[in-house]
């Protein structure tokens, strides 16, 4: 995004789910932040009442595929059945692969439909190997004006992210950060990194 815009863009990556979700929500409220959450259609389908509560505090939201898949693990037609059947749930032109891996034929295919969103930041807050602070200090040591910052409403993260997260933000407000959601109307032919 606009490096000389002091502005971050937070991203949660492969919710929703009920462990996870209403606790970020609830941080985010906390701070009067709005995120965008690319999410997994098939949670999605499991719990819509979370995918309307992010919707209803004025979050974004996009597509993560319907099981998770990335791009090089599975023929293109299957990738891209499975993306539109979560775009059937999801409804939003925001797209996110799993670990950011997709071929090239899937990307120029999903680029018509929608825009494709990747990260510069991501604070490694779903490994066993780091610890809440580390979390932080990742986001601390990697964040600059323009970046996207990818937490993960999943199992794996949400011990860290109670702590991490309202540290990040803390943290990201003191240095005058603003918080941005990405233009509903941004072309959809725009990948962005």
């Amino acid at each position: 995004m606009d490096p000389t815009e002091k502005a971050v863009y937070l991203t949660f990556d492969d919710g929703p789910i009920p462990e996870a979700t209403p606790f970020i929500l609830d941080t985010l409220d906390r701070y009067g932040v709005k995120a965008t959450f690319f999410m997994v259609g098939d949670n999605v389908g499991k719990y819509p009442h979370l995918k309307q509560q992010i919707e209803d505090k004025g979050h974004r939201l996009g597509n993560h595929t319907f099981n998770h898949i990335g791009g090089f693990g599975y023929h293109s037609k299957e990738f891209l059945e499975n993306t539109y059947k979560a775009d059937a749930l999801i409804h939003s032109h925001l797209f996110r692969p799993p670990r950011g891996w997709m071929r090239w034929t899937q990307y120029m295919i999903l680029r018509k439909k929608f825009t494709i969103i990747m990260w510069d930041v991501v604070t490694r807050d779903y490994s066993r190997l780091l610890t809440a602070d580390e979390v932080v200090d990742n986001v601390k040591r990697y964040t600059r004006p323009g970046s996207i910052i990818t937490f993960h409403d999943s199992l794996k993260s949400i011990d860290k992210l109670r702590t991490a997260l309202p540290r990040s933000i803390e943290w990201l407000q003191q240095e005058g950060y603003e918080f941005k959601l990405f233009d509903e109307n941004q072309p959809r032919s725009r990948h962005l990194k």
